[in-house]
């Protein structure tokens, strides 16, 4: 029994080591933005009914149409989002290009819009967005445009989007009265507002898988 315990106690220290590894994203954040993930986190599964917010007169059509926001798809690293609005154009009256992704980094959070075609395939427009440049609150965290984003904006055209920052605010599921918004700015227009805002205390129906998913 003496002779065996030393080839044990060597195995077992690789299968420690094992045991304690950290996946990527997953290491600890500020604690704003750790209470941020945990609020979002809170929703898994969920989908909600929301409406626009704004008032800007570019997004006018976007006025009185059904929104619908669905936690589809949780892990520890990321939280992908569909975005459902009502289009009497689409096939089943619903278009469902849209899906926000947050994921956790080495650095914060960052978030990725996934933007598809009735088909599955991917829009020449998608995978934009940033990574917070700050703590934010446990509430609500900031995403300023990132540069592949601002390339990706550059060759399309969009010249208009190079300083949007994007915003997530988030209760917790289990808070009275429980909100969710979306929400885009552009630090050279201070005119520019969309926010679409969700009532994340009523879960609804969840709808079809976004386009692609």
């Amino acid at each position: 029994m003496t002779r065996t315990a030393p080839r044990f106690a060597a195995l077992a220290a690789p299968l420690a080591l094992v045991g304690c590894t950290t996946l990527p994203g997953t290491e600890p954040l500020p604690l704003s933005q750790e209470r941020f993930w945990d609020a979002l986190s809170s929703h898994c599964g969920n989908a909600y009914e929301g409406e626009l917010a704004s008032t800007d007169e570019r997004d006018a059509d976007w006025a009185d149409k059904r929104m619908i926001a669905h936690w589809a798809e949780c892990s520890d690293t990321r939280i992908a989002i569909a975005f459902h609005v009502a289009d009497d154009e689409a096939e089943d009256g619903w278009n469902r290009s849209r899906t926000w992704i947050v994921t956790r980094t080495a650095d914060g959070l960052r978030l990725k819009h996934d933007h598809r075609h009735e088909d599955g395939s991917e829009d020449a427009v998608t995978q934009y967005g940033g990574d917070t440049l700050s703590a934010g609150t446990a509430r609500v965290q900031d995403f300023p445009v990132d540069a592949y984003s601002i390339a990706l904006f550059e060759r399309e055209g969009l010249s208009a989007s190079l300083t949007n920052v994007w915003r997530i605010e988030v209760d917790p599921a289990d808070t009275r009265g429980a909100r969710f918004a979306y929400q885009l700015t552009r630090r050279n227009d201070p005119t520019r507002l969309f926010r679409a805002e969700f009532d994340a205390s009523e879960p609804v129906a969840p709808p079809p898988a976004a386009w692609g998913w």
